[in-house]
């Protein structure tokens, strides 16, 4: 009895050792890093990186042209606010009387009393 009881005993451990021997196997292509899921992740991790890299890069980009829209949204309101007080005080100027001294270009839109350019009909051009 004791005899088959060691047979048995080394059969299951020669079985248990087989079947540890093709699983070793098995795990070995499955972590290589060319071919099995081992170069899978390896790949992926190195893509992970480079789209990190790439994010903060467009972070960065993206807050500095946020920083520049504000700046020029800023620019903006003071530039209208300024025109807006120049037409209200044009406004104010129309309405009062203007003299021909106090604008001198006003006095040369002036219409003169007499004709700039005169045509006499009738006489003839020297040839």
């Amino acid at each position: 009895m004791d005899l088959i009881a060691d047979v048995l005993l080394a059969a299951g451990a020669l079985g248990a050792g087989l079947y540890c021997f093709v699983l070793g196997r098995r795990l070995n292509r499955f972590n290589d890093l060319e071919k099995g899921v081992g170069g899978a992740v390896a790949v992926l991790s190195a893509q992970v990186d480079d789209l990190t890299k790439t994010l903060e890069a467009a972070q960065s980009t993206a807050s500095a042209s946020a920083r520049s829209l504000t700046e020029l949204t800023q620019r903006s309101e003071n530039m209208s606010r300024k025109l807006e007080l120049q037409m209200a005080s044009l406004h104010d100027v129309h309405d009062a009387p203007q003299t021909a001294s106090s604008n001198p270009t006003q006095a040369a839109v002036q219409t003169p009393s007499e004709p700039m350019f005169v045509r006499h009909r009738g006489t003839e051009r020297p040839q």
